[in-house]
């Protein structure tokens, strides 16, 4: 079956390249910011916003009377119409919130151009060390691996701390992984990040909680550098220590999120890979974060349950396995997974290990929740093919 994947490449532009790419980027976010003001302006007055064809038909008139927008690549333009009419699309199906203006003050900035389906030369062609892209020609970059299928999309990113990267998005046929006959729950936690009901656990590197001595330490120096400019009557944009010390931070927070990102990976992959039909529990993550608690909510955010979810799932959907989410209100820590009572004073967090009123098994709390989440899956999915 076909699949979309995304390949993600570091690029080092030219000077002049990089302009282009900042041109193109502010050129999208213009269009987009436009439709969207114009579609705004159309459900007040009719009650109906612009479709995609109102925007495409608007766009060579656009450039007509802005006729910078012609230094920037046509098919990002084109690209920015309609990203804004599928998130309105989505935006009816409930799927996401209202679309909202683009800002050219957030940190990371991007555009996307599409690549025609059948085109004699190809506009996106990685040779040797060099990528060539539309308008912007042959750029360098550090393919580190190959990249297999049609590219249909590819994406140009600027990140905070100024790197350059390119996803291209491509269209291939993944082949499923064999089948196991294994089926597991996974309790997720802040202390153990997860426990399988094979016995397998994963421990919390805390990586938000590694780096923050020395990320408080240069964030400090980042406040004295921005009140030492304010002090000058000095525009942030060209206080050059701000700058360099902003960029330091972002390299930090940067690491961070990379750091995580690989050990999420490496996790949802081994689990894949090692079970047919995985249970894992429906968070609430939003209820569980406190008002009056930031050291929990940093925890409770730092391990990325709702991430680690998405990744198995698309995993799971690529390679012909089953996630299947327990309802939230599913009490798998307080049920004996050998009887079924239900022992309410397991509710209080602090109590790691208890015994079973009824039956008298011991059980430790996140063990016992990992062999119930695995037993509702199994019930959940009766009726599919028998697994042992």
């Amino acid at each position: 079956m076909l699949r979309n994947k995304a390949y993600k490449f570091r690029i080092y532009p030219t000077a002049e390249q990089e302009v282009f790419f900042n041109k193109t980027i502010g050129c999208s976010r213009f269009v987009f910011n436009h439709f969207l003001d114009k579609w705004n302006k159309a459900y007040e007055e009719t009650g109906k916003g612009l479709k995609l064809s109102d925007c495409t038909k608007l766009l060579p008139f656009m450039k007509a009377e802005y006729e910078w927008l012609g230094e920037a690549d046509s098919m990002a333009l084109n690209y920015s119409a309609r990203s804004l009419d599928d998130a309105f699309k989505r935006f009816f199906k409930k799927q996401n919130k209202a679309p909202r203006f683009k800002s050219k003050k957030n940190a990371s900035q991007s555009y996307s151009t599409q690549i025609l389906a059948k085109n004699q030369n190809p506009e996106v062609l990685i040779v040797g060390d060099v990528i060539k892209l539309p308008k912007a020609g042959f750029v360098k970059i550090k393919a580190h691996r190959e990249v297999i299928g049609r590219v249909f999309k590819a994406t140009i990113r600027r990140t905070p701390t100024g790197k350059w990267f390119v996803t291209l998005v491509t269209e291939q046929e993944i082949a499923e992984l064999p089948k196991t006959g294994s089926v597991c729950g996974i309790d997720l936690g802040r202390k153990t990040f997860a426990i399988v009901s094979d016995g397998t656990l994963y421990h919390n590197p805390k990586h938000l909680a590694a780096m923050e001595k020395r990320l408080a330490r240069e964030q400090r120096k980042m406040s004295r550098r921005h009140l030492l400019a304010k002090a000058r009557k000095c525009e942030l944009a060209e206080a050059k220590n701000y700058q360099k010390q902003k960029r330091k931070v972002a390299r930090l927070h940067e690491k961070v999120a990379n750091k995580r990102l690989d050990y999420l990976h490496q996790v949802s992959t081994e689990i894949i890979k090692n079970h047919d039909i995985i249970g894992i529990e429906d968070l609430g993550i939003a209820d569980m974060l406190s008002k009056n608690d930031r050291k929990s909510n940093k925890a409770t955010a730092d391990v990325s349950w709702y991430k680690f979810r998405e990744l198995l799932q698309y995993k799971a959907e690529w390679y012909g396995k089953q996630v299947v989410v327990v309802a939230r209100n599913y009490a798998s820590s307080q049920t004996c997974s050998c009887c079924g009572h239900k022992h309410k004073a397991v509710k209080n967090l602090n109590l790691r290990e208890w015994t079973c009123p009824n039956c008298g098994t011991h059980h430790d709390r996140d063990l016992n929740a990992s062999y119930n989440l695995r037993n509702e899956a199994i019930r959940l999915t009766v009726g599919q093919t028998e697994i042992d």
